[in-house]
């Protein structure tokens, strides 16, 4: 295939930024969307130019690293994957491609399409862990019955990999779909009743210093997340705050 890239330029953070065309050609259609970005990179450095810089790390859809906004969408056109697990078979020959980084002002931009998504972790920091001391005094598997259903939320919410999706697809840039992700694989399971209050009150605080907004109930943030993570914990984490809110009073 023969494409046209429309590829954002942005030196550092403090730089202006501006979309740049790229021209390339014999891109097979069984290459991920990064392997077509390695191949433009390559011909940008034999030309003696600076390359694109973007982030990726696994390549196998686990590590949320690869946050690309292409044509308009997180991760592209595909459904229920991250942007390495995108193929170019999803493109024709002869189109044009725009390329941009998640835009959002909790995550700023480093670098071409390279954003800081430290603010997740900061969240993550803020309440997104167990302390049931689990050292030396480790029990059966089963020893603590717990309800299928509630198991299997909690692992579906804990698929989460903070890829940044959701902020990129929402037009407030609210991250409650991936804060609730993490208030809800804990809340379900007696391990984390310890820190309930504290952990829903002390993450939804630090959401909103990070500048991340609220919910708009449109659903693209569930729409365009590579590992589906349901809305249902935007609205169990409203729950856990509001029971966290009143118990504080």
């Amino acid at each position: 295939m023969k494409l046209t890239l429309k590829i954002w330029r942005q030196k550092n953070s403090n730089d202006k930024g501006g979309i740049q065309t790229y021209p390339i050609d014999n891109v097979s259609e069984h290459m991920s969307f990064l392997e077509m970005m390695d191949v433009l990179n390559e011909q940008l450095i034999v030309q003696g130019t600076d390359p694109i810089a973007f982030d990726h790390d696994c390549r196998e859809g686990i590590c949320g690293m690869c946050s690309m906004y292409i044509n308009g969408e997180a991760h592209g056109p595909d459904r229920g994957v991250t942007t390495c697990q995108l193929h170019m078979r999803k493109f024709n020959d002869g189109d044009t491609i725009y390329i941009e980084p998640f835009r959002a002002k909790g995550f700023p931009v480093i670098k071409d399409l390279v954003v800081d998504r430290t603010a997740f972790d900061r969240i993550q920091h803020a309440g997104g862990f167990v302390s049931v001391n689990t050292s030396g005094n480790t029990q059966d598997a089963n020893a603590i019955p717990i309800p299928k259903d509630d198991a299997d939320k909690a692992f579906d919410a804990a698929t989460c990999i903070g890829c940044g999706a959701c902020v990129a697809s929402c037009k407030n840039a609210s991250a409650m779909l991936f804060v609730s992700a993490k208030v809800s694989q804990f809340s379900l399971l007696p391990q984390g009743k310890v820190e309930a209050k504290r952990r829903v009150l002390n993450m939804v605080e630090q959401m909103d210093k990070e500048g991340f907004g609220n919910c708009t109930n449109t659903g693209a943030c569930e729409v365009e997340c590579p590992k589906g993570i349901s809305l249902e914990n935007i609205a169990r984490m409203n729950r856990e705050y509001l029971k966290a809110s009143l118990a504080s009073d």
